[in-house]
């Protein structure tokens, strides 16, 4: 397994434009997160919203740029990545299971489209790890990054393993990750989310 380098100038690319690859309204995402507004959204949910993922039935995780404008209180945010417990009121009987993703492995992900408001989901593969540096992330955080598709609206989104476990939260996407000479050429149009290793000690420690 071989971590890519990542350069300063991926803190702007992150987020450019609206979407990177594919992605189709899901039913079975309304099941799996929700929608949370940080915004005055318009008709055609225009307006800034993001999504939380369930954890148990008073809080949920999401991405911190999602719960820093969320009309939902915090409860904590995690020290060096992009991640955040709100206070949510969920109705679930069975509580999610986590599991860290291997790359090669292919993933599922869950969210909702600023665009549209609907949710959306996306299919693709873990294609490497790399290091991850703006506002919200900073050293040691590590992403995963996977060619499944992503559309604003959809960070704090859920990833899914191929067993249906949790996998990560989605930060974002960018346009390019340019890696190390010796390496093969850039990863181009690619998603990113936190992989559970980089959040299980303090997820449990906020949840308890």
């Amino acid at each position: 397994m071989k971590k890519i380098a990542i350069l300063p100038a991926l803190a702007a690319l992150m987020l450019s434009g609206c979407s990177v690859g594919k992605y189709e309204y899901s039913s079975e995402a309304m099941k799996r997160v929700d929608m949370n507004f940080t915004g005055i959204p318009t008709i055609l949910g225009i307006g800034a919203l993001g999504t939380s993922i369930p954890l148990t039935p008073e809080y949920s995780l999401t991405a911190a740029h999602v719960a820093k404008l969320s009309v939902q209180r915090v409860k904590a945010y995690h020290p060096y990545c992009d991640l955040a417990i709100i206070y949510h009121k969920n109705d679930i009987k069975t509580l999610p299971k986590f599991r860290n993703g291997d790359i090669g492995e292919p993933v599922k992900m869950y969210g909702y489209s600023f665009i549209t408001a609907m949710p959306v989901e996306s299919s693709g593969v873990n294609l490497a790890l790399t290091g991850i540096r703006n506002e919200w992330n900073k050293r040691p955080c590590v992403a995963m990054v996977s060619d499944a598709g992503v559309v604003k609206g959809m960070s704090g989104g859920a990833v899914y393993n191929k067993d249906d476990t949790i996998g990560g939260v989605i930060v974002g996407f960018t346009s390019e990750i340019k890696r190390h000479k010796n390496t093969a050429v850039p990863l181009k149009n690619v998603s990113l989310y936190i992989p559970y290793k980089d959040f299980k000690e303090w997820l449990s420690k906020s949840t308890t």
